[in-house]
């Protein structure tokens, strides 16, 4: 098989598929990357990725190009490029997935299968099937549903597998080769469903949408529960208990980021006005709004409890990826705090165990710190906005207090205990929280 596109999609499910017996090439047109990746090394931190890198570069099953003629002979061909928002628009931008495509063609030979992984507006296979269909060759949409930290676990055991394709017996026969392909996850129990082209490119854009919606439902009820006087995370216990509800992604804090669920909730809102159901998708953009807003309240909880006296003052900023287990500084809510912060006159020092080198190439301006503990140092307020397990759980109030000059933290996560915190001296803001 051949994986087209080793950024962030494409290297996990190249060495992934490698890891599981198939014979697998990663194609990329950056030729440092293919470098690296054929040194074994992996581009990014992803927990997991670096080992299966080096056993399937090792064995000789996974091996990386910079030409698409080495796709040349692959049974199945995997798209994995980006799809990122438009420089004009909230659309998602589909110049690489097309670019791949026209890379590909010359290469496919009758009876291959191209799968999509990519996330694309819904439409975009049917346009795509009919000029693979010209090669002899057969487009199905099998989307990705990998969370950032948790990828190599999603693509081994992922909770279920999507295979859009058209209703003919070149459909049914590619559907077939998947099956194949993912034998293993199928056999320890991953639901593998098949749908029509449209269906599977809508599962990943509605997933998103559903999760982006939650987060900011439980942000929107901070507000509320700011205003009233009550505890979000108390609400979220408690709202959680009810089973049609659930607990999971009722965290309230500075919101989500990324490359993925900002981008694709406004793609996935373009398309709907493109298919004249705005109308139908029209909160998403709410959703969005809000999301943005917990960036501006934890720039305020600082400000406010620095008695509104920012300028000059050292904040120790721990935290720089989107997420924990993660590098990704795309839209990271806890980066753009950070550049707030030090656009209203502070001395900003940013912390992150995995993501400081790509934080500090997006904002050289920012201070650095190589650990925790040197963040924390004469810091007059802590801002905690990833909640990696260094700061949520190996962090003390006692420790940090032996350090800072001033005992104020801002809980941009909801993910200290308040009162320890409290108890210990400190004064406590949270997201939401009494």
């Amino acid at each position: 098989m051949s994986v087209i596109g080793c950024g962030y999609l494409g290297a996990v499910h190249a060495a992934a598929m490698a890891s599981l017996g198939h014979d697998v090439v990663g194609i990329d047109v950056d030729e440092g990357k293919v470098a690296d990746l054929t040194a074994g090394a992996a581009p990014f931190f992803e927990p997991g990725l670096a080992e299966l890198l080096e056993d399937g570069v090792r064995s000789g099953r996974l091996r990386f190009a910079a030409d698409p003629a080495a796709a040349s002979g692959s049974e199945v061909h995997f798209l994995a490029v980006g799809t990122p928002q438009s420089d004009s628009g909230p659309a998602a931008d589909l110049r690489f997935v097309d670019a791949a495509i026209d890379g590909l063609l010359p290469h496919l030979r009758p009876g291959a299968v191209v799968a999509g992984k990519s996330t694309v507006p819904v439409g975009t296979a049917a346009r795509l099937a009919r000029r693979i269909a010209e090669s002899g060759a057969t487009l199905v949409w099998n989307p990705e549903f990998l969370r950032e930290g948790w990828a190599v676990h999603d693509t081994l055991r992922p909770d279920r597998l999507v295979v859009g394709a058209e209703d003919s017996p070149q459909g049914a026969a590619a559907v077939d080769l998947l099956r194949r392909v993912y034998a293993a996850a199928i056999d320890a129990g991953s639901p593998f469903l098949v749908t029509d082209l449209a269906t599977a490119e809508l599962v990943k854009g509605a997933a998103n949408a559903f999760l982006a919606t939650k987060i900011s439902f439980i942000n929107a009820m901070a507000e509320v529960a700011e205003a009233a006087g009550a505890d979000v995370t108390l609400l979220a216990e408690a709202l959680g208990h009810d089973s049609r509800i659930g607990r999971r992604y009722l965290g309230s804090g500075i919101g989500f980021g990324g490359g993925c669920l900002p981008k694709d909730i406004r793609a996935f809102a373009a398309r709907a006005e493109e298919l004249g159901r705005g109308q139908s998708v029209s909160f998403l953009h709410e959703v969005d709004a809000i999301n943005l807003r917990r960036r501006d309240r934890a720039v305020r909880l600082v400000v406010d409890a620095l008695g509104g006296l920012v300028f000059g003052r050292r904040i120790a900023v721990l935290g720089a990826a989107f997420k924990p287990f993660s590098d990704d500084v795309r839209d990271s809510p806890a980066l753009e705090v950070a550049v707030r912060l030090r656009g209203l006159g502070a001395d900003v020092l940013v912390t992150d165990p995995a993501a400081i080198e790509n934080a500090r190439a997006r904002h050289p301006q920012l201070g650095y710190a190589a650990s925790r503990d040197d963040a924390l140092r004469d810091a007059d307020a802590v801002v905690v906005v990833t909640e990696w397990d260094e700061y949520r759980r190996e962090l003390t109030p006692q420790h940090a207090g032996g350090l800072v000059r001033g005992r104020i933290v801002i809980d941009g996560r909801n993910c200290l205990d308040a009162e320890a915190w409290r108890a210990a001296g400190w004064t406590y803001r949270g997201m939401g929280r009494r």
